[in-house]
Formats: structure tokens, C-alpha cells, sequence
């Protein structure tokens, strides 16, 4: 049995990432706003991306990875650029190195009073 990973892309330039066995049905659901709440506000909708997988909790644990990732990672992915995906996938820790110098500051200045 055949099942599928896919992404679509939404009237508003966002992604859905959903998994299914029957990937002709579900995108007539979707298109027919049968499919999802997310893609029912966000018509029409177009499939742009999918994998094929030999079982559906692949496809499903595939569509939750994907789902995990931001909008830059998920398009480069879309548009085959996937020597872009490693350095998508860094996350800037600056922010919250900074935040955790801050906490540690106001510990430090709790601690001598």
C-alpha cells in the first residue's frame, strides 16, 4: 500500500503538512473544504510537495518532522534545495544565551542582598 507525506500551499502563501493513504481523495477533501480546519479558511489550496512511503507511520512520523520546521526550511524542501536544509535547521541560541546571562545577573544581585 501506497502512502504519502504532502504539503500544500494555502490562498495566503502558508504551508499544511498533513499524511494520508489516499492522496487523491484527501486533496479533493482539502479542496472541497472537507479536509482540515487550517485549510478551510485559507482557499484554495495547492498541492506543491509529497513523498511516497510503503507505510502510513512513516509518512505520519515524516508529516510531524515537517511540521516542526519553519517556512524557510519547509519552501527549500519544496524547491528541491536540499543541501539548505542543514543550516535551516540551526537555531539561534544568541537569544536565549543573552536571557539566560540576564536571569543568572538577577540571581547573582538577589543572592547579595
Amino acid at each position: 500500500m501506497r502512502c504519502y507525506l504532502y504539503i500544500l500551499e494555502c490562498n495566503d502563501g502558508t504551508y499544511y503538512t498533513g499524511s494520508t493513504k489516499d492522496l487523491v481523495k484527501r486533496l479533493r477533501e482539502h479542496e472541497n473544504s472537507m479536509g482540515a480546519n487550517y485549510t478551510k479558511k485559507k482557499q484554495p489550496v495547492k498541492l506543491v510537495y509529497f513523498e511516497e512511503y510503503l507505510r502510513i507511520d512513516e509518512a505520519f512520523n515524516r508529516e510531524k518532522q515537517i511540521q516542526g520546521w519553519g517556512h524557510a526550511k519547509k519552501k527549500a524542501l519544496i524547491e528541491s534545495r536540499k543541501g539548505e536544509l542543514p543550516l535551516l535547521a540551526k537555531k539561534d541560541f544568541s537569544k536565549q544565551s543573552s536571557r539566560y546571562a540576564t536571569a543568572q545577573l538577577l540571581d547573582d544581585r538577589i543572592k547579595r542582598q
